[in-house]
């Protein structure tokens, strides 16, 4: 697998509109997933070792975000042919097992991976009130392995501010993450 970095943030860019299914049996839009704050969209997947590494971390910050009015959501955007343990089924049954406090979307035609610009998961997309993008780093120090207990949490500590200022940090570092499986 390649690690891949996204670009830095493109502050003010508009959060694009979407309307896909989530393994709760309901469809979810842009508004719907929202905050009065702002929203973190999150580009994930069930297999990638780098999400894995991260993903208890990232279920506790979403907890979190959510008490300061910041929305969040998860989508895979992933070739189910290619790699199957994403699939749709197995989507439900991960956010089950880990309780995920967020819908979690499945991007079929990945179609809002293309338009959100996403590269790989994990990818993360911090938007204010206002629907701008204010943050497009990492979650914290963690590669393919979980960083350790006591480090920084970039993004939550980005969001925060983002919910009490609606403008991110100009220093951010990129996430990294194995790369977007495009179907062919």
């Amino acid at each position: 697998m390649v690690a891949l970095n996204p670009p830095v943030c493109d502050f003010g860019r508009p959060a694009v509109d979407f309307d896909l299914p989530g393994t709760d049996g309901q469809r979810h839009t842009l508004a719907s997933c929202r905050g009065p704050n702002g929203l973190l969209v999150m580009f994930i997947c069930n297999h990638c070792p780098y999400v894995k590494a991260v993903i208890d971390r990232l279920i506790r910050d979403c907890r979190e975000l959510a008490g300061l009015g910041i929305g969040c959501v998860a989508i895979m955007s992933n070739d189910i042919a290619a790699y199957p343990e994403d699939a749709p089924e197995n989507m439900k049954r991960w956010a089950a097992e880990l309780a995920f406090p967020f819908p979690y979307l499945y991007d079929e035609t990945q179609a809002v991976a293309r338009a959100y610009g996403a590269v790989c998961t994990p990818d993360f997309f911090g938007y204010n009130a206002r629907l701008e993008l204010q943050y497009r780093g990492r979650l914290d120090a963690s590669g393919r392995n979980p960083a350790p207990p006591d480090a920084k949490r970039e993004m939550f500590a980005a969001l925060q501010q983002i919910a009490a200022s609606g403008r991110g940090p100009a220093e951010q570092i990129a996430s990294i993450g194995c790369s977007i499986k495009w179907q062919t």
